[in-house]
This record gives structure tokens, sequence and C-alpha cells, in this order.
């Protein structure tokens, strides 16, 4: 068995305790005093999580918002720089006087500001801080607003793929599930986005009427009404959303196709799974770039170093304030077949595979054929300490790990058996 972990992980600022949710559909202005923090907020605009956002940021600071909004409504947020040089104090004031009902501020502060947090609360400010920041800092302020004020929960996006097609990135997927509703009992939903030939269904043992499809495909916008009745109960945390697996039609979508359905299920499930299929469009990007976690699985072969390179690649060029993705590598050491060593993957990707999975055709077929997981069939096997540790990794939790094996064991046990029988009472002679 093999687990690897970065040591730069730990103090990592983007480790995945670091959870922010996107923000729905909202306007951001910001009236920067500085340009270090205008660029800031500029590179905050671009993040995932505040796609859905419109978000301009200009000069002037708080006398210039104080200016605009004297003639025209307050954005959802307003956010303030203060360079120190004025009572914010007062020009808080002043732009409550101008501010609407309802609009949240938060204000980017200054060493040399001496006023009290309680005074700023008392004006209406949602949130501060002290500059100078940075663009996660921006984002995860903005974020905060409404992930923490509107009490819902904001679930964690993990997404799976394949470096390449058959090298069981669905496997992974469903297993790691699977693990993360029963081991660390959040409530979680696997969705199957391999409408043609998925195969969750399969392996969770269940057929269901209905699935992804139905949502993807209804004329109405997805509900949490529609999603609980589509989705099926596997465990009693953990539910499928499954794809029909049919060929009756064709499965071509446009890029934000299932945006409303992973948002929506964002609201009520701690934890979303998405099984990605082996394929590069629109939809497929979209779902891989927004989601909080991603993990490629890949086999030590050429075709799927030089896929796992390129989609690394691009996948953190596209989320530069999320932390990379990461990649697991499966079937190792099948019989026979040439591999490239997993320190020289690793090398080659310039990090550490999240987890190296040993190949073993006898369990992983069984699995398989039976409908069940690596753990039901073998629950004290070296794979399913790996599962849980990704599936804790993933989580935000920590690595589980194997009691090590005392030397002294046995020997401690068996005295333990004299001791016991040494102690045990007489047997009453009459």
């Amino acid at each position: 068995m093999t687990s690897f972990h970065d040591d730069e992980e730990a103090d990592d600022p983007r480790h995945p305790e670091d959870h922010i949710a996107p923000v729905p559909r909202i306007s951001v202005q910001a009236f920067c005093e500085t340009e270090q923090t205008l660029a800031a907020i500029t590179a905050a605009g671009q993040d995932r999580r505040l796609a859905k956002a419109h978000l301009t940021a200009k000069g002037g600071g708080l006398a210039a918002a104080i200016e605009v909004y004297d003639t025209m409504p307050t954005p959802n947020v307003i956010v303030i720089e203060s360079d120190g040089t004025r009572d914010i104090l007062e020009g808080l004031d002043d732009l409550a006087g101008v501010c609407d009902p309802g609009t949240r501020v938060v204000v980017i502060g200054n060493p040399n500001d001496t006023a009290p947090y309680r005074e700023l609360v008392r004006r209406g400010v949602n949130d501060y801080v002290v500059g100078p920041v940075e663009t996660l800092d921006v984002v995860r302020s903005i974020c905060s607003l409404f992930s923490a004020s509107e009490a819902i929960i904001t679930g964690r996006v993990i997404a799976v793929v394949g470096a390449k097609g058959g090298v069981g990135a669905s496997t992974v997927a469903h297993n790691v599930a699977w693990t993360i509703a029963r081991d660390l009992a959040l409530d979680s939903v696997v969705i199957d986005l391999d409408l043609a030939f998925g195969t969750a269904g399969l392996d969770y043992n269940q057929d269901p009427a209905q699935g992804i499809a139905n949502a993807v495909l209804s004329q109405d916008r997805p509900d949490t009404a529609l999603m609980e009745r589509l989705l099926a109960k596997c465990t009693e945390r953990l539910s499928l959303l499954a794809a029909p697996a049919t060929l009756d039609r064709v499965y071509d979508f446009g890029a934000e196709a299932f945006d409303a359905i992973f948002d929506t299920l964002r609201m009520t499930t701690p934890c979303i799974v998405l099984d990605v299929p082996h394929q590069w469009s629109g939809w497929t990007r979209r779902a891989l770039v927004n989601a909080d976690d991603i993990v490629i699985v890949a086999e030590p072969d050429l075709a799927n170093l030089r896929n796992t390179r390129n989609m690394l690649s691009v996948l953190k060029a596209a989320r530069p304030n999320d932390r990379p993705p990461l990649y697991c590598i499966n079937q190792v050491g099948m019989h026979k077949r040439a591999e490239i060593d997993v320190k020289a993957f690793a090398k080659t990707m310039e990090s550490q595979p999240i987890a190296a999975i040993p190949f073993d055709s006898k369990l992983f077929s069984t699995a398989a054929n039976n409908g069940q997981m690596i753990a039901e069939v073998s629950k004290n096997h070296r794979t399913t300490l790996l599962f849980q540790n990704m599936a804790n990794r993933l989580a935000g939790r920590g690595e589980v790990k194997k009691p090590k094996r005392s030397l002294l064991g046995p020997l401690l046990k068996k005295l333990k058996g004299r001791a016991g029988r040494g102690s045990a009472p007489h047997r009453k002679v009459s």
C-alpha cells in the first residue's frame, strides 16, 4: 500500500479545510485607495467562486462611493478601502445616508485605523479586513457574506475524472463517496455524469427509474423538491443521481447545463461527488473548474502520464486561487505489464499522488459483479484503507493510520490469558 502527502500541503492556505462556497448572482462594487487593492479585487472577479457576481472596481475610496451613491442605487455588496487619512466612522456615517437597505458593506482597513470593531458593526459593516489584501482574501470575504448569513449548507463538490478511458475513475469516485458517507457520517450524493455508459447504478446495486437525465432535460429549473424525487437512496447517508445508461438519444449539452443542478444540491448536501466521464467538452471542463476539489485518476503508462500532466496544467491555470488538482495512480503492479514507476510518474507531475492503488483483479471484479464497494468485500484490505485516507483528505480530515503491530503483542496476549485462567474461581467440591 502506498499513500503520499506533500509536506507543504498542511501549510497551504488553500487546504480543503478552508472551504469557500460560491456566491449567488449578485452585484459588487469596490472603491479602492491603492493600486495593489485594485489589482487584487480585479483578479478576484475572475475567480470561479465569484463567477456569478458582476464585480466592478474603481479608485477614490470612501469619498468616491458616497458621491456615486448620492445619485444612484447601491449594489448588493460595497467594498470600501480606507487609507487611514480620514475618520472612517465619520465616512461610514455619510455612506449610510446614501445606502439602500440590505446592502452589505466590506471595509478593507488600514493599520492606522483606530476605530473599534464594535463601532464598525454598529454602522452596518458586515466584514472588516486589515490591508494589504490578496486575491483570496477578497474572495473569502465576499463569499462569507452569503454562506454564513443565509444559514444554509454550502456543500463541497469533489470531481473525479480519468486521465484516459478505462482507468477506473468511476470505481474510485464511487468508493470514495461511499466511504465519506459511511466513515465520516456526511450526507453525500454521487452524480453519474456519464449519461450513456454510467456504471454508478451497477456499482451500488441500484436501478432507479429516474436520475440525472430527468433533471438536466427538464424544462423547469431544478429545485430541491425535484432533486429529492430523483435521488436514489443507496445507504442511510449516501444517495445517487444515476445515469440512464441508454443509447436512445445523444447527450449534447451546453457548458452551463448542469449548473442549476449542482447549485441546488449544494444547498442541502454537505458532500457532492461528480463522476465525470473522460471527455473534453464545455460542460465537463466547467464541472471540473468549478469543483472545490479535483481528483484525476491515471494508470502508470505513457498516455496517462501525458494526459495527467496536460490536465493538471490547464486546470491549475483556470483555478489560480484554489488548491492544485490532485491525482491518484490506479492499477499499479499489473502482472506482465511494463509500467512507469510511481516515483518517476510523480517526478514528472512535480507533485505526489494522493494514493497509488495496487492492481487486484479478483477484489475489484468481485465488487463490481456483486454491486458492492471494496470495503464490503474486504474491510481489512489495504485498498480499503487507501480509500479511507482519500475520503478523509478530500473532506478536510486527517489521514487514517493503521495501528502498528507490537512485537510484544502475542506474548502479552498469552500472559493475559494465563492470568485470566489463574484468577478463575475454583469449582466448589461438595
